[in-house]
């Protein structure tokens, strides 16, 4: 168990329990229905009970579980209409995200983002789309960065990590990469001329396209 060993990321021990937690439950290990029994967790975690509460609260708010009386905490996840609600909510706040990140990216964001296409670029001429995958979430969170709005940032980040098997799957499918290695090329272009209007119609294009490949592969 490493939960100890990243304190040095400053994080309290209800969040790391919180955040490995989430993981087993969006990664599949816990599925819907599952109980999650607070003595078994902190036995398996190494760790008192209190935390363990702590960090179920926390995915109680979160939606990921309910506290269902008489029976405890169970397992919710995140259904189908929970990833078609995510994708319209992210849809619509996108374009948000490309008129503030050409307003506001500086060079050194410019920089980042265009190291990680190139290096997009040639992990797709090899077709390694795990790899693209991991690229294509720094990609975009540096997006995020960019737009100088933590809120915005932290919302964007979480629905990137609730449909994060959605996407990895959508990526798979054939054609995928190639496509939106020109979708990313489209974003990057418009951010370097700080164009919002452009930077907003690229980054909204590149996200419906993604919707309507995971909605595709959901239904």
């Amino acid at each position: 168990m490493d939960l100890f060993d990243q304190k040095k990321e400053n994080k309290s021990l209800t969040s790391l329990i919180f955040e490995r937690i989430r993981e087993d439950i969006l990664n599949g290990r816990y599925i819907p229905g599952d109980k999650l029994v607070e003595i078994k967790l902190a036995d398996e975690l190494g760790v008192s009970r209190t935390p363990v509460r702590e960090a179920l609260k926390q995915l109680e708010l979160d939606g990921l579980v309910d506290n269902i009386p008489n029976r405890g905490v169970v397992v919710k996840g995140i259904t189908p209409e929970d990833i078609d609600d995510i994708l319209m909510i992210r849809l619509c706040i996108e374009g948000l995200v490309g008129q503030w990140a050409a307003e506001r990216i500086d060079d050194s964001e410019i920089k980042e983002l265009q190291e990680i296409f190139d290096l997009m670029e040639f992990y797709t001429s090899k077709g390694d789309v795990e790899k693209i995958f991991e690229l294509n979430t720094r990609f975009h969170e540096t997006l995020y960065k960019a737009t100088k709005s933590r809120y915005l940032e932290g919302v964007l980040k979480d629905f990137q990590l609730f449909i994060r098997q959605s996407r990895n799957n959508s990526l798979k499918t054939e054609g995928r990469i190639e496509f939106a290695l020109e979708e990313h090329r489209a974003i990057l272009s418009a951010l370097k001329n700080h164009d919002q209007e452009n930077t907003r119609k690229a980054l909204t294009k590149h996200i419906s396209a993604s919707n309507i490949n995971i909605k595709h592969l959901i239904k």
